[in-house]
């Protein structure tokens, strides 16, 4: 049973939607048909990427879920993490970060996880492999969606469904992407992967 988030969480959010609106952020696309997903944003070159995919999120409707150590989710900020959409997860090595998160999803009825598969701002473009395991074990769709930070657009892509051949869903994930960026020179190192 949901509970309605507290003051706090509801005055943080609503900032952060207005900071997205203000900044003059474009997003394109719809709202991907699905209830459950996994959103992997990129690249990610910003800070600034987490406002526009909070705010271009919620534009279509979904409400963002995001993963956390679960050492954040601690008193006192255990109901203010939620709120936000947060997942915690142990990384402890009896832990199964993956399985974690697909728990997540057999118990929510509404999930958009939002992931960020390069890792860190200062990536080569290499992709890290959990968002798709994740997708995999949820029986979840992959959504891709882009961001420009100096233009301040993005988008939003069809969802992806995997068939467990990663190399074959990863080349058309890549593909997605370099339609939509062909100006960004990280996205290479994406489409060299899916060759190996």
């Amino acid at each position: 049973m949901s509970t309605r988030p507290t003051f706090l969480s509801r005055i943080v959010h609503w900032l952060l939607v207005r900071l997205y609106r203000h900044r003059g952020y474009r997003i394109g696309g719809r709202h991907p048909g699905v209830s459950k997903c996994v959103i992997t944003g990129a690249p990610h070159t910003s800070n600034w990427d987490f406002i526009f995919v909070l705010g271009g999120v919620e534009q279509f409707g979904l409400r963002p879920a995001f993963v956390g150590k679960h050492t954040l989710f601690k008193w006192p900020m255990t109901r203010f993490m939620h709120d936000m959409g947060g997942i915690p997860v142990d990384r402890g090595k009896t832990k199964n970060f993956v399985d974690q998160i697909v728990s997540a999803f057999e118990r929510a009825e509404e999930l958009a996880l939002v992931v960020a598969p390069e890792g860190s701002r200062g990536s080569d473009g290499q992709w890290r492999s959990g968002f798709y395991h994740i997708a995999v074990g949820a029986g979840v769709p992959i959504v891709p969606a882009w961001v420009d930070q100096e233009n301040r657009s993005g988008g939003i892509g069809k969802p992806i469904w995997p068939t467990g051949d990663y190399q074959a869903d990863l080349a058309k994930i890549a593909a997605f992407y370099r339609a939509h960026r062909p100006d960004c020179g990280r996205f290479d190192r994406l489409m060299e992967s899916t060759r190996g």
